[in-house]
């Protein structure tokens, strides 16, 4: 309830000590868009806050949040919790995976990582690690990839078309205090601090580390074999 308002300006608060009063209306008004897969213009739009971590005053060191549409956070979680469901039932995602991911962590990451690291070296064997850095790799996904792996998990057409046309002319303005930028169009990626961003960011994510790690095995076999 206490979140900040996006563009549309409607207050979750509002939305919440009247929710008996709009339940059905927002019912409707979510299963429309999703049947004809038309997305509401207020729902693409985003108020980027900028947000001061540490160190000296910079730009480098503000970290940028996406302030969206109450409702249409709403349904994205409905959405969200379909496609989690597909996936989980088609293991796209593997136990592997801890960013984004309900329950785990850095930490858990850490420790999992730790834990089958020291028992490959205990029995004696040779562990290589390879690390990929995606740098602002929220901002880089690429729509049109993404739109062609939601249709090769097979999920239902109505549900990425509605994903399709959601990342479709979204635009974003910067917010500080009461002064506002003009709108800017985005051409890629997913909007932090939005529900559907982080499922789609790991699909994303674990498609792309998993074909770069097996193209650099590939490589590093052939190498090996090369002498």
């Amino acid at each position: 309830m206490h979140k900040s308002m996006g563009p549309d300006a409607m207050h979750l608060r509002v939305l919440r000590e009247l929710g008996d009063v709009i339940a059905e209306p927002l019912a409707i008004i979510f299963e429309n868009p999703w049947q004809s897969g038309e997305v509401p213009d207020n729902w693409k739009k985003a108020n980027i806050v900028p947000i001061f971590k540490k160190g000296k005053e910079n730009p480098g060191n503000y970290k940028l949040v996406s302030l969206t549409s109450g409702p249409g956070k709403i349904m994205e979680q409905v959405l969200k919790e379909s496609i989690l469901k597909h996936l989980e039932e088609r293991r796209v995602i593997r136990n592997s995976q801890h960013g984004y991911t309900k329950g785990k962590s850095c930490l858990t990451n850490l420790i999992a990582f730790y834990d089958k690291i020291t028992d490959s070296v205990d029995m004696g064997k040779v562990v290589d690690m390879i690390y990929l850095d995606f740098s602002e790799a929220f901002d880089m996904v690429s729509h049109s990839i993404l739109a062609s792996k939601l249709k090769k998990y097979v999920l239902d057409e109505w549900t990425i078309r509605w994903i399709e046309r959601w990342l479709d002319r979204q635009a974003q303005w910067v917010v500080i205090n009461v002064s506002m930028s003009i709108w800017q169009p985005v051409s890629s990626g997913v909007p932090q601090r939005s529900v559907l961003g982080p499922v789609l960011f790991n699909m994303m994510v674990w498609i792309a580390s998993s074909a770069s790690l097996r193209m650099t095995l590939s490589w590093w076999r052939g190498r090996c074999a090369g002498g």
